[in-house]
């Protein structure tokens, strides 16, 4: 039986017309807190992700980070290389897990952060939602999962398919990374409909958007008010952010310089903010021509 035949597909579980993959309830995480880290393409959620998981690790946190993208790069600033993927290593192995040593798909970057790249089926092939129950499984089976208190999901761009919106089965908490531009705040707005659809039947929840990479928050936060939604943090356009991705480092590795010591401190209270526990938030997403009259210019 190949792996694609493995795959239970539930029809309309999150509504009419959904369709989405099925993860094995005994393969739920448990015992540590899960967030899942969304946002338009090319937004800056590796770069949250790693920092975000490089504070949890200075509080003194177990921490494992899953990258959920093909490009199998959200890790390679903790690790200073990219890392094989999940779906390859099996490969490998025929689909045989037996065959695997934890070594073989899990590296330790900065902090002590346990990392691992799920990576995904080539361009229009496949199914993501596939390769995240295979490594949540695979992890479950290594006991990777019994020493760890924050388990961070960065998933693929803005796909919320019922393929990439996996990883919503196994989090408590959502986190959407946007910018204070249109394109950026429209793909929230999608975001936010597809959690609020697999709250429905798991225990995700909205946590509250991290404006990233701008000057200004005024149109995050006019959208946030709009719709009943919470920015818990703002990550300013510094250079140093652009330098550490060039380094392959965290901000945490790098030299004092004031703006670092500041967005330092910024992803240590996001960290604390969801370690903490935040309230969890229902936003009514805008219609489409909704959200042109609300933030659209003449």
């Amino acid at each position: 039986m190949s792996p694609r035949d493995e795959i239970p597909i539930l029809k309309g579980q999150d509504g009419e017309g959904s369709v989405q993959v099925h993860q094995d309830p005994a393969n739920r995480i448990e015992g540590a807190k899960v967030f899942s880290v969304y946002g338009k393409g090319g937004i800056g959620k590796s770069t949250t992700s790693s920092n975000l998981s490089a504070a949890f690790a200075a509080m003194g946190k177990r921490v494992l980070q899953i990258g959920c993208d093909p490009k199998h790069d959200s890790t390679f600033t903790l690790t200073g290389r990219l890392q094989p993927t999940v779906i390859d290593i099996l490969k490998e192995v025929d689909f045989h897990p037996e065959e695997l040593r934890p070594e073989d798909f899990v590296a330790e970057g900065f902090g002590g952060v346990k990392c691992v790249e799920a990576g995904g089926p080539p361009a229009g092939t496949g199914c993501g939602g596939y390769v995240v129950g295979q490594t949540v499984k695979l992890l479950k089976q290594h006991h990777m999962l019994e020493d760890t208190d924050v388990v961070i999901f960065d998933v693929l761009g803005d796909v919320v398919c019922g393929g990439f919106a996996a990883p919503l089965q196994h989090a408590d908490r959502a986190v959407i990374v946007t910018a204070n531009d249109f394109d950026s705040i429209y793909a929230m707005n999608r975001i936010i409909a597809a959690v609020q659809a697999k709250s429905a039947n798991y225990k995700v929840r909205l946590a509250g958007c991290v404006a990233n990479r701008s000057k200004d928050t005024d149109e995050v936060d006019r959208y946030c008010r709009t719709v009943g939604f919470n920015r818990i943090a703002h990550m300013p356009d510094i250079d140093a952010i652009r330098r550490s991705r060039l380094k392959k480092k965290t901000l945490f590795e790098m030299d004092d310089e004031d703006d670092i010591v500041g967005a330092r401190a910024e992803y240590v209270r996001l960290a604390e903010t969801l370690w903490n526990g935040t309230e969890p938030l229902a936003p009514a997403p805008m219609e489409d021509r909704d959200i042109f009259e609300l933030l659209g210019f003449d």
